[in-house]
């Protein structure tokens, strides 16, 4: 076999894109940093993870914003965490689903559960007239471990989780649910199952993408404790988690 010609992280191109509206802070403008992808592997894409950077299709990027850090990485150590009082209610809640395990190829199934989702609640969001092949850029890429994990009520699909696993862990890249089942908090259980996957896997971390203080939708993030955010070229651990466990969450 000749050298390996991938690049390492010293030298791998990063490319900035254009300010665009932020999509979760009314009158910000938003940029990311996002890995050459014509190079990027599951290897590289491991080792951003651990720069905070996720996956979304075969772009790994990380929010890049002039004057503003307020989307931070957030990811959660799966044998430390303690559910509080309404994620175990949650747990109880949804105790009648089927949680199965799928490959990520195309099911019409889930590709129409998606159009539904988008178009309740992400309509005009430039992904609300998805096509077969789109969905499928979206979810997958062609370097990456990706899985699926379904929920089902009987037959009735409710909820598609998109997961990578990951050297260490796994990461929640997208879940799409019924709209209709809101008062399932699906979300929240689709969350709690891979955490409890990832410990049955014996992996250390849930990495789940970018948490915003600020943004009512982006601030359930933090009620699963303890979590770590990365900021300043680290991973750390907030101050004030001392309550693990005992919150009453969102």
């Amino acid at each position: 076999m000749g050298p390996d010609t991938r690049p390492s992280l010293d030298n791998l191109r990063l490319f900035l894109t254009v300010d665009h509206p932020c999509g979760y802070l009314p009158e910000r403008m938003a940029r990311n940093l996002v890995a050459d992808p014509e190079v990027v592997d599951q290897a590289t894409y491991n080792k951003l993870a651990h720069l905070g950077f996720r996956r979304s299709g075969e772009h790994v990027y990380r929010p890049h914003c002039p004057g503003c850090d307020a989307c931070q990485s957030l990811r959660v150590p799966v044998r430390e965490f303690q559910p509080n009082r309404n994620q175990r209610r949650n747990w109880q809640r949804n105790s009648d689903l089927r949680v199965e395990i799928r490959d990520p190829g195309f099911r019409r199934e889930h590709f129409e559960l998606f159009q539904h989702y988008l178009k309740s609640r992400h309509p005009d969001g430039g992904m609300d007239n998805a096509t077969p092949d789109s969905y499928l850029d979206f979810i997958t890429a062609r370097w990456s471990d990706t899985l699926l994990m379904e929920f089902r009520d009987g037959e009735r699909l409710l909820a598609v989780a998109v997961v990578d696993r990951l050297a260490d862990g796994l990461s929640a890249v997208y879940t799409f649910f019924d709209p209709g089942a809101y008062r399932r908090s699906l979300g929240t259980y689709a969350i709690i199952q891979q955490i409890t996957e990832a410990r049955r896997l014996g992996l250390t971390w849930v990495y789940l993408g970018y948490w915003i203080a600020e943004c009512d939708k982006m601030r359930y993030k933090a009620t699963f404790r303890p979590y770590e955010v990365f900021r300043n070229g680290r991973w750390c651990r907030p101050p004030g988690q001392n309550d693990v466990g005992s919150g009453t969450g969102r």
